[in-house]
């Protein structure tokens, strides 16, 4: 069974979406705090975590940064209804995606099941390649694994998800919704900045590598290209 992290101080809600999780097939594991929540999802045994941003103690931020400083395990926050701030933050820090609170289970767990589709199966129908590269960028889409001119290129699941997509696509525009769709298994919605962060953190790791250089385009009103070196 896919085993579920939540690390939410609201037990009532914790509860509430463990019951339907495991309806729904999954093993859960819920803690109520971020030092309990960052030694679990450093365990190893868990595919996904369900982050809160807002608990006493050490937040959602930190401990999503604490995760990522040694993990690159999907993670997926729970935020406050129109608190765009901590959204783009947790973005920043590495989150997969965002669902804002209150949630239904049923919003949950679809998300939930984007984010392991795409990380669990590397590669779909319409991306068959077991390797992709395009100038000093190679990609193994089966092991969800990325070079840059021979370095590691560490990047989350979403960031991999949509640099793949670009690289599958390099030379030619992809818009943000085709963007949303691969990378984070749902239509882009109006105002949402979801792609522009992920985009965002994917030309600053570039550039770390690649002597400063980015190679990832806007293209205004269309979306964005990789271009072919």
């Amino acid at each position: 069974m896919t085993r579920v992290l939540l690390i939410d101080d609201d037990i009532e809600l914790l509860e509430l979406l463990s019951e339907y999780l495991e309806q729904e097939g999954y093993d859960v594991t819920a803690v109520h705090n971020g030092e309990h929540g960052v030694t679990e999802a450093l365990s190893g045994r868990h595919a996904i975590a369900v982050l809160d941003v807002m608990m006493p103690g050490i937040d959602g931020i930190e401990t999503l940064r604490r995760i990522r400083a040694q993990s690159r395990m999907p993670v997926l926050m729970l935020t406050a209804k129109g608190d765009d701030i901590d959204r783009i933050i947790g973005l920043e820090f590495g989150a997969d995606d965002y669902v804002p609170k209150p949630c239904t289970p049923r919003e949950l767990v679809a998300r939930v099941r984007a984010i392991l589709r795409r990380t669990e199966v590397g590669r779909i129908d319409n991306l068959p390649d077991n390797v992709l590269t395009v100038g000093g960028l190679t990609m193994w889409t089966e092991q969800r694994r990325a070079e840059l001119d021979g370095k590691p290129l560490e990047l989350t699941s979403t960031e991999f998800s949509l640099l793949q997509l670009l690289a599958k696509n390099a030379g030619k525009t992809v818009s943000k919704n085709e963007l949303s769709e691969f990378g984070l298994g749902r239509p882009l919605s109006r105002f949402d900045r979801n792609i522009e962060v992920h985009l965002s953190a994917i030309r600053q790791k570039l550039s770390a590598l690649g002597e400063g250089r980015s190679s990832i385009q806007t293209v205004y009103r269309q979306g964005y290209l990789l271009v072919k070196e």
